[in-house]
């Protein structure tokens, strides 16, 4: 299979999976799109395997032996979405270590169903979505991706934490709460609150506790958009916004996050990326 053809295959992953992250990243050029495309497919697989997998724990050690393997360019590549990926570690300025840390990070689902304080979340925000950031970091700013470092570990904190808040019901569903037990305790909300559906004001100042430390990564992670190449600062900076605007979808639902999935419309994302190109 041809390079190309391959980056299709992951362009056609990303489409069916995340509109906003294809929408955010549509009008980066030609080269830094199709490689957008095919790190969001390695994550992509990585997340299937722990949500969907027959046994994931052996599955994700057989697919991290398999990455370690690429690596070392010992991996026969065969599969398109390695195809893809190994182009953009030939064009691009890539590290491996965020996608070992996003694999650990996914591994920790597989055990890990409670977290006791806002910090261990956080821990693993940075491993599951911080990661994405810092391996699409050398594609989006070639040139300076080390000092957009810390900011992008920020916007990913800020990111994981806005689906934290929007899944409490599905996580739910799946025995994972990722609310902290500690802040639980301190607004006097239970699991079988939780589980009940009930969203009365100590469950809302609890959720908007959390919500306020998003506000703040997601302000931190912001104040270094002009740092961007100009072609990478509407994509990051829009991604960025319309995932900031998920919380404020969860308000208009009266904070449903129990039966109903919020969603930032349509109109509204185009809003927002007309207002960051103004």
């Amino acid at each position: 299979m041809n390079t190309q053809d391959a980056y299709e295959i992951c362009h056609t992953i990303i489409k069916q999976h995340s509109k906003t992250f294809a929408k955010a990243f549509s009008t980066l050029p030609p080269k830094k799109r199709q490689a957008v495309w095919a790190i969001y497919a390695f994550c992509r697989t990585v997340d299937d395997i722990v949500d969907e997998g027959q046994s994931p724990s052996l599955e994700l050690e057989k697919f991290e032996e398999a990455f370690i393997r690429f690596t070392k360019n010992e991996l026969p590549l065969t599969d398109p979405k390695w195809i893809a990926l190994d182009d953009v570690f030939q064009k691009f300025e890539m590290d491996p270590t965020p996608f070992f840390h996003m694999i650990k990070g996914q591994r920790m689902d597989l055990y890990l169903k409670r977290y006791q304080t806002l910090e261990e979340v956080e821990q693993y925000s940075y491993h599951v979505a911080s990661t994405v950031g810092l391996m699409l970091l050398p594609v989006l700013a070639p040139k300076n991706h080390k000092q957009l470092y810390s900011s992008g570990v920020a916007l990913g904190k800020a990111m994981q934490l806005t689906n934290i808040l929007r899944d409490i019901g599905e996580d739910l569903n799946r025995d994972r709460i990722y609310v902290p037990q500690s802040i639980m305790r301190e607004y006097g909300v239970t699991e079988e609150q939780l589980a009940n559906g009930k969203r009365d004001d100590s469950f809302i100042q609890m959720w908007e506790h959390i919500a306020t430390r998003a506000e703040a990564l997601y302000q931190e992670a912001f104040k270094d958009m002009h740092l961007y190449p100009l072609d990478a600062r509407l994509p990051v900076h829009g991604a960025g916004m319309m995932y900031r605007a998920i919380l404020k979808a969860v308000r208009v639902n009266n904070y449903n996050v129990f039966s109903q999935k919020s969603y930032v419309p349509k109109t509204e994302k185009e809003l927002i990326l007309n207002e960051l190109k103004a």
